[in-house]
């Protein structure tokens, strides 16, 4: 009779193999980082403002900013609040230029326009594409994240030295912590309005922000957005030394609403504002909203904001107390240029949507402080 035992010296063989199987399916069941490739150290956010310190003069001006506007949004001062500026910062000399411009125009129309530099160093997209100087600052594709935090943090800085305020897209909830000290308006955009984590964000933000509506148009979503950045919340965060954080905020009072446009067509006319007050009055909010010249309110064509801010200033010199604020994308040149070859590309010209250049920009603005100033005496 034959034995069906295994010898010592099998035994080990069999354990051996059984062992090795078990490793092999162990690596083939590995459940993290499985499409991460590689996780770098981000500086923390009091490093970076050690470096680059907010000084008294400058939190001047950014608290009277964030005053001045606050006072515009809740109806107490009758001037409107202009964010102006390039659609997003590619290159920080031809920014600067554009802020000593437009510091010198601000002081000639500051008895009826509030202008705020608008700063944009974020860009959501769809699909693929540049998203902004924070996440690609050298705009080759290399990501250099922290040093593109520290070039928004110092430009920043320089468009405050000349007594302007500074206004911005927050996107990602972590870059608040390295920049928000020194942003005196915010605006979440349209495709993340609805976002919770952006609502929750808004809620501890110490600056006004300004909800767009939905890219469908939607006005619901926007005010829903405003109710509930109002409110208190917790939620995960990053503290000033860089560590995962329970954050706990006491609600934003100065939410309001950005009227955008949305893919049935623009929203900005008189028998849209009003209707847009009128629901605001239902959810208890005080009628008053800004008006974004750009995107579809403009059909996707710079060329158009002039006529949709002439279509603001006549509702303003007519008597309209609803807009207290509009948007308008302008660079030092018009139009937009592909993001190609970095050498060819055109000093002061938008790699992003189109903008208006500085002089039409002058010009439009001009024409809506006169409509401010007949209007609203």
């Amino acid at each position: 009779m034959e034995s069906n035992s295994l010898s010592p010296s099998q035994l080990s063989n069999t354990v051996d193999q059984d062992i090795s199987k078990l490793d092999k399916t162990i690596d083939q069941l590995k459940t993290n980082d499985l499409h991460v490739v590689e996780t770098c150290p981000l500086t923390a956010p009091i490093e970076v403002k050690a470096e680059l310190p907010i000084t008294p003069a400058i939190a001047k001006v950014v608290a009277s900013a964030r005053a001045r506007i606050r006072n515009i949004l809740n109806g107490s001062d009758r001037r409107l609040l202009v964010v102006v500026g390039p659609c997003s910062i590619h290159d920080v000399k031809a920014a600067r230029e554009y802020a000593e411009r437009l510091a010198k125009f601000r002081d000639e129309v500051s008895d009826a326009l509030e202008i705020v530099m608008r700063v944009y160093f974020e860009k959501p997209r769809t699909t693929v594409g540049w998203k902004g100087l924070i996440n690609d600052p050298h705009l080759n594709g290399t990501f250099d994240i922290n040093y593109g935090i520290r070039m928004a943090r110092e430009l920043l800085l320089d468009v405050a030295k000349l007594g302007l305020p500074s206004a911005t897209e927050l996107l990602d909830p972590i870059v608040p912590q390295y920049l928000a000290d020194l942003i005196s308006w915010t605006a979440i955009g349209a495709r993340t309005t609805e976002s919770q984590t952006h609502r929750e964000m808004s809620s501890g933000l110490s600056m006004p922000v300004g909800f767009k509506n939905g890219t469908d148009g939607s006005i619901d979503v926007a005010i829903n957005a405003m109710l509930s950045a109002r409110q208190p919340h917790r939620f995960l965060g990053v503290s000033n030394e860089g560590r995962s954080s329970i954050v706990t905020t006491t609600g934003n009072p100065d939410g309001h609403i950005v009227l955008r446009g949305g893919k049935q067509g623009p929203n900005y006319d008189k028998v849209h504002v009003d209707a847009i007050a009128n629901r605001l009055r239902d959810r208890n909010l005080l009628p008053y909203m800004m008006v974004d010249c750009s995107h579809d309110n403009s059909g996707q064509d710079y060329k158009n904001q002039p006529i949709v801010l002439q279509d603001i200033a006549e509702q303003v010199r007519n008597g309209s107390e609803h807009i207290v604020g509009i948007m308008l994308e302008s660079h030092l040149n018009r139009g937009k240029q592909p993001l190609k070859e970095l050498a060819k590309l055109e000093y002061g010209k938008s790699i992003t949507d189109g903008c208006i250049n500085f002089e039409t920009t002058v010009e439009t603005l001009t024409d809506l402080a006169n409509a401010v100033r007949s209007g609203r005496q």
